[in-house]
């Protein structure tokens, strides 16, 4: 098993920015692939950005020159760098992982998730 936890969500006006964080531990394999989904309420959970083991990105075209996704191989760790936050952004914001060189959904295993409001 795969355990995620994620940290760094909260309340942010709109323009400002957050740090989304997840840690991933457990029974890791030595190559896998990280990504991040979001679900705002009454909709359906939308794929917001992935990363390769090699460093390769991926982005849903709403959050592309705005959000970032890292990641620190070393530590387990995948991040997503958020600016220029609108009211639309507002989700839970779920780290997902997958045993594979690029993400895929098939397998993959999830985070709780963590609270991404933007509002004035």
């Amino acid at each position: 098993q795969v355990q995620l936890l994620e940290s760094g969500g909260g309340l942010v006006q709109p323009g400002g920015s957050l740090r989304l964080s997840c840690a991933a531990s457990g029974n890791l394999f030595s190559i896998y692939a990280m990504g991040w989904y979001r679900q705002a309420p009454g909709k359906a959970r939308e794929l917001v950005a992935t990363i390769s083991w090699s460093g390769d990105t991926n982005y849903a075209d709403s959050v592309k020159g705005r959000f970032t996704i890292a990641r620190d191989n070393a530590k387990s760790r995948v991040f997503l760098e958020m600016n220029s936050l609108k009211p639309e952004d507002t989700a839970v914001y779920y780290c997902t992982y997958s045993r594979t060189l690029y993400y895929s959904d098939s397998g993959a295993y999830w985070g709780q998730g963590t609270q991404v409001t933007v509002s004035s």
